[in-house]
């Protein structure tokens, strides 16, 4: 038996056969994922995954839930209350969550993304 012949150096791969073509995805489609990475990485930020403390980092939860509360407030009319009401519930989850994680919590208005989404009661 012989073995596989490993493909050339020079042998460019196929990224048109290994991607989606950017203009074929619908715009609450990119909306909608890129929220969830936002919510994902400040969550994490936030020390809500398995690892807890070892990754929390309160001024980078900070900006993610900002820029989440832009995304979300700005796209809302966009993709409609279908996809912006679970974003929303999220986002609203996310800057509970940091007003917790605090040791000194930020006024009503003043936490992260409040600006945008007016103050967060728990």
């Amino acid at each position: 038996m012989s073995e596989p012949t490993p493909p050339a150096a020079d042998a460019q791969p196929n990224f048109d056969a290994m991607t989606r073509d950017i203009a074929d995805v619908p715009a609450v489609e990119v909306i909608t994922t890129l929220s969830v990475h936002l919510m994902s990485a400040a969550a994490v930020n936030l020390g809500l995954s398995e690892e807890g403390e070892q990754h929390k980092d309160l001024d980078e939860a900070r900006k993610l839930i900002t820029a989440l509360a832009g995304l979300v407030t700005a796209s809302a009319t966009e993709i409609g209350s279908y996809h912006a009401a679970p974003l929303r519930d999220g986002l609203k989850s996310l800057q509970l969550a940091f007003r917790e994680a605090s040791t000194v919590p930020d006024e009503p208005g003043q936490g992260p993304g409040e600006k945008l989404t007016g103050p967060v009661f728990g």
